[in-house]
């Protein structure tokens, strides 16, 4: 192969060859991709974070849980596995909205959030959360009154965030269900706040 031909192999063809030089090396057990797809596909869902959050709406016991120890009550839907370990729940109140980034690269708690959307993946958004989190959030739609302080919380391979709104105005008579569709990705991750259409 020539140099040329190698800088012209897209991403999925470089992929397939480091994936048949690790298979040949057995450095990937069998299976493992496939198993992995099938996470991704079909279990890691932002419908996972919103049942959670739900639940700690409607039930103070399981709130209780959920913000001693949210690795445990995240167990207890079965929401488990890579990125879904050390998993701590961000309260909002009245007075604080609180974010999650990945300053470093895009990491975030997969079984309760699905995977990363591509925004928060961008060096632009992750280095300028940071420094101006309350224009950010302006940008993406989410205006806060100006004495609402906004905390930006780093994610870490030891911690993983999932934030727990504020439960919305008008929303009193809804039962978990409904309230489940007040609650999306960018809502748990922060940037956006639930209401009642």
């Amino acid at each position: 192969m020539s140099a040329h031909q190698a800088t012209t192999s897209t991403p999925g063809e470089r992929a397939q060859a480091l994936l048949q030089v690790l298979k040949q090396k057995d450095l990937i057990p069998d299976g493992y991709i496939e198993h992995m797809t099938q996470l991704m596909a079909h279990q890691w869902s932002p419908e996972n974070g919103a049942r959670v959050v739900a639940k700690a709406w409607v039930d103070p016991q399981f709130r209780e849980l959920l913000l001693k120890d949210g690795t445990a009550a995240c167990a207890q839907f079965g929401y488990t596995g890579p990125q879904g370990e050390y998993i701590v729940a961000l309260p909002d109140t009245p007075s604080v909205k609180n974010v999650i980034v990945c300053s470093l690269c895009s990491c975030t708690n997969w079984p309760v959030l699905g995977l990363p959307p591509e925004w928060y993946k961008g060096f632009e958004f992750r280095a300028r959360l940071v420094r101006e989190g309350r224009t950010v959030l302006r940008e993406l739609g989410t205006e806060l009154p100006a004495d609402v302080i906004v905390k930006v919380w780093d994610t870490s391979a030891e911690t993983r965030y999932l934030v727990l709104p504020v439960r919305p105005k008008g929303s009193e008579s809804m039962d978990e269900e409904a309230l489940r569709k007040l609650i999306t990705k960018d809502v748990l991750i922060g940037v956006a706040l639930p209401y009642v259409a």
